[in-house]
Parts: C-alpha cells; structure tokens; sequence
C-alpha cells in the first residue's frame, strides 16, 4: 500500500478568524487585501444613523498612532448612548488602536473625540487616561493578565478607585460590585492568583465598574478563555448594556462572537473603516463571513 496521502488526505481543516472552519490558510495579508477589495464608501451620515441619530461617542477624521507612525487614517465613528459596537478585522488593521486613542494610550495627529449628549458634549481628545476616567467616564478593559495577583480580590476592586476622592468611597463601590456578582464575594479574600481564567475577566471587569464609568472600552473579552467562561463574560457585558446602560466598544477576536452580541459592526482594513452596519448584517454578509466568520 502507498505511503502516499492524497490531496484530500493533506487537506486540513482549520479555525477560521472567528469559529467554524475553512480549507486552506489565508494570510493576514491576503485578507487585508480581500477585505479592501469589498470596502464600502463610508459616510458620516451613515455612522449618525447606525448610531440612531445620537452619538453619545464621535469620533472625528481621526488620525492617530505611536510614536510618528501614523495607523489610524481619518477615522470616523459613532456610538449611541446605551449602544455596543464591535470592530473587526484582519491582526494590524488598527482595532485595538482606536481603544488606544480614546482611552489617551498613543498620539493623536489630527481629529477629534467627544463624549456626551448633543447638549454636554465633552472633547476628550487631548485629556490623560487618568482624566477621560474620572471626568468623562470613560473606562478601559484590557485584553489580559492586568490584575494584580499578589493582591486578593477585594484588593484589586480598591485599586479600582483609585480615583476616588475618599478611599471608603471605593470600597463602597466595591461592597456593591460584591453584592452584584455573589462569585466574587465568595473569593473576596481570596488571592487573585487562585482565579480561574474567566473569575480573572470577571475580575478586571468589575473593577473598571468600581468608578462608574458610562463608557467601556473592552478589548478582547474572550482571549484565552474556555467557551463556557466566554458566554458568562458576554452575558456580564449584556448585562452591563441592557440593563446598566453603559456604552461599550468592543475589539474581538471571536468576530461572530462580537457581532452576535453588537448592535453595530465596524470592519477595519489597514486603519480606515472598510465596512460599517448593524451587527446582524454583517453576520449575514457573506463577503464578511468569508473573510471572518469561517466561511
């Protein structure tokens, strides 16, 4: 008998950018390729509208990056109060740069971000990380491994309010985070190294919620967790949405993860917004499943 495989014997299946599977490996830069080839013209109008005609979150011809290398290239984006939004697309195309920017993370060239209501809108553009937090509400996620694991978990919920004008002020918005997630509260003395992977996102998540941010800026919830501790974060974020009223802008990887959840979807390719419509459009899009829903 032959040793030697067939075609259909080498052919492996493999994970696509968000879940199912696809049959042959698609660069990154063969997907930044497609994706510009089925890049949509973007008007604001269209962002306005996406955003139920209320931004509560603009952003404006921004163009931001690190150091003088410029990766975000006249940007523009709109989120409504009480909205998710998820961007998408291809490792470099910019995502977690736009989180970056809002946040106060890199340097911004040229635009603008405001925060509020048509009648209190606040341009953030210039203010530090420390800033856009205690005046302007606005709270960051990061991706991972951002708590401290020498501390126990009550201990980082206080370093959640820092900001805090009193320090029993934080731990009231501690005790309140307790009260809300009893799995926690069970681990409260607990040190947070002991923390399973999902306890952790729950972790770094309620201790951006101990200053009472109205906007959450999550970057990769689901990176690195097992399923059953992805569906909990999603539901905490659904959770923190629908019945909290934050504002969320999301980067994920799991892109039909993140779709499912937004109500609108941003594809970026090469630092500009290719693509831009309600989340459930773009999981029916089959230029965007193909590229990155695993076909």
């Amino acid at each position: 008998m032959s040793n030697e495989n067939t075609d259909e014997d080498v052919k492996k299946s493999i994970r696509g950018y968000g879940s199912g599977s696809v049959d042959a490996v698609i660069s990154v830069e063969e997907v930044s390729r497609q994706a510009a080839e089925m890049a949509e013209v973007i008007d604001v109008d269209q962002l306005d509208a996406l955003a139920g005609g209320k931004p509560f979150v603009s952003i404006e011809n921004l163009r931001a990056g690190y150091g003088k290398m410029e990766i975000l290239h006249d940007i523009n984006l709109r989120v409504g109060r009480k909205q998710s939004l998820c961007l998408i697309g291809p490792n470099g195309a910019g995502k977690s740069t736009i989180l970056h920017a809002i946040f106060g993370f890199n340097n911004i060239f040229s635009g603008k971000i405001t925060i509020g209501d048509e009648q209190e809108k606040m341009d953030v553009t210039a203010l530090t990380p420390n800033e856009k937090l205690s005046k302007a509400g606005i709270a960051y996620i990061l991706q991972d491994k951002s708590i401290f694991p020498g501390m126990t978990v009550e201990e980082n919920l206080w370093m959640g309010g820092f900001l805090k004008d009193q320090q029993l002020q934080a731990k009231q918005a501690a005790e309140m985070v307790f009260d809300k997630y009893p799995r926690l509260a069970a681990r409260r003395k607990h040190s947070a190294k002991v923390l399973s992977g999902g306890e952790r996102r729950l972790l770094e998540i309620s201790r951006a919620l101990v200053m009472n941010p109205e906007v959450l800026l999550v970057d990769e919830p689901s990176i690195g967790l097992e399923p059953r501790f992805i569906d909990m974060v999603f539901e905490i974020l659904y959770d923190l949405q629908h019945n909290e009223g934050k504002t969320i802008i999301m980067v994920e990887q799991n892109a039909k993860k993140g779709l499912e959840f937004a109500d609108i979807g941003y594809v970026l390719v090469s630092g500009e917004i290719a693509i831009a419509g309600k989340g459930d459009d773009l999981l029916n899009n089959p230029k965007v499943g193909e590229l990155f829903l695993g076909g």
